[in-house]
């Protein structure tokens, strides 16, 4: 069957709608906040890569279906004036963007420079947890902006750090590159969690954010979390797939995985990409869903996203990467413009209106004037009545005839 058919989409949303976890609204919104800043940080990223930091809005407007998004590219950026600045020459719409935001940008660029030994630190995490401790470079990629890798770390950190990583690529084509681990590192072969226990001086295991009012899903936790913890770090090879102890490992390597993001969260259709690499099961989703009170699962945006529940206090995050605080500044930034945006919108909508009122003002007053002269005319007019046939036979016969008294 075609996946095209629409046999294939209505199954297809059938198994979408099972996806489904009771909504939380200070999660949701913490999705959802996010959103406007991944597009205009793609719009920034695209702008970024054009000659002299300059595009065409035409450009734009081409690359706006990737973005998922609709409409003007010319609207949108005008909505963002504290982001973007827009400006007509040769009439040609170009934009480049504001001295604020390059401010902000060689801030990022600096930071990035400066967190250089966490970037190392994260992709050998990543590596040592697959199962053969190599990765394809086109499935990372998918998840650098999440980890909070520079665009250019292949040729920043890779060959950089000969000793840890090396590029291979057994059959020649770019799809085919991986970037494999060289040298194992048993200080960096410690999960989140257990970095937690040892700072305690318990034994590592999960924490749950439910309601205590969710006694059925309490229960099945303190089951779960009763059983040892098992390391992402460890080979897997040994264990069976569906018991147990694999569903353990498994839990704690999408918790770690988490943990290494920006923003501890992560597209479920993404992290199933590593189904192989990471030994994830098949249906990841019906997996993450069973443990509510370790990830939230949304489909906001029709993207289904897994948040590590114990990454947020309400909506905000409780630590925050310092890429995320100068991230936020943009959105900050973002938000100023838009509400600056909004602000003379709204002047405009009521300039309009006013205006509007003043001509039916205007209008009315005319046809105000026009009554009383009409009415004027009606009482004081004709010179006295002498419009009137039979008052002017009258005057005519009183002017002319001498016989008139």
């Amino acid at each position: 069957m075609s996946r095209s058919s629409p046999l294939f989409s209505l199954r297809s949303r059938r198994s979408f709608s099972l996806w489904s976890m009771k909504k939380e609204a200070d999660l949701e919104a913490a999705l959802s906040r996010n959103r406007r800043w991944i597009v205009n940080n793609q719009i920034k990223n695209i702008i970024l890569r054009c000659p002299n930091h300059v595009a065409s809005v035409n450009f734009l407007q081409k690359k706006f279906k990737t973005l998922d998004l609709q409409g003007k590219a010319l609207n949108w950026l005008k909505k963002y004036p504290c982001c973007f600045e827009v400006y007509l020459e040769n009439d040609v719409y170009f934009f480049r963007l504001t001295k604020r935001m390059m401010f902000l940008v060689d801030e990022e660029e600096s930071l990035k420079d400066m967190q250089e030994s966490v970037f190392v630190e994260r992709l050998a995490k990543l590596l040592m947890m697959s199962s053969n401790q190599r990765l394809n470079v086109l499935k990372i990629n998918e998840l650098k902006r999440n980890l909070g890798f520079p665009d250019d770390y292949l040729l920043r950190i890779v060959p950089k750090y000969s000793e840890m990583f090396r590029i291979v690529n057994h059959t020649g084509r770019r799809s085919s590159m991986e970037i494999e681990l060289i040298s194992w590192n048993s200080d960096l072969a410690v999960s989140a969690l257990e970095k937690i226990a040892r700072k305690q001086g318990t034994e590592p295991s999960f924490s749950c954010s439910l309601p205590l009012t969710w006694l059925k899903s309490w229960e099945r936790f303190r089951d779960f979390n009763a059983t040892p913890y098992i390391s992402p770090y460890l080979d897997s090879r040994g264990l069976v797939e569906g018991s147990k102890e694999m569903e353990k490992r498994t839990v704690g390597l999408v918790h770690e995985l988490l943990s290494l993001t920006l923003w501890k969260k992560a597209s479920i259709l993404k992290l199933g990409h590593f189904s192989r690499e990471f030994c994830l099961p098949e249906k990841l989703n019906v997996l993450l869903l069973k443990h509510p009170g370790i990830f939230y699962v949304s489909n906001k945006y029709q993207i289904y996203t897994v948040l590590l529940r114990e990454g947020y206090n309400g909506l905000e995050l409780f630590d925050k990467d310092p890429l995320v605080v100068v991230k936020e500044k943009f959105g900050e930034l973002m938000q100023e413009g838009l509400h600056e945006y909004n602000r003379r919108h709204c002047l405009l909508n009521l300039e309009k209106n006013r205006k509007k009122g003043m001509i039916l003002v205007e209008s009315k007053k005319r046809k105000d004037r026009s009554t009383e002269t009409s009415d004027q005319d009606d009482q004081e007019g004709d010179l006295g009545g002498i419009l009137d046939p039979e008052e002017r036979k009258r005057f005519y016969k009183v002017l002319f005839d001498d016989s008139a008294p």
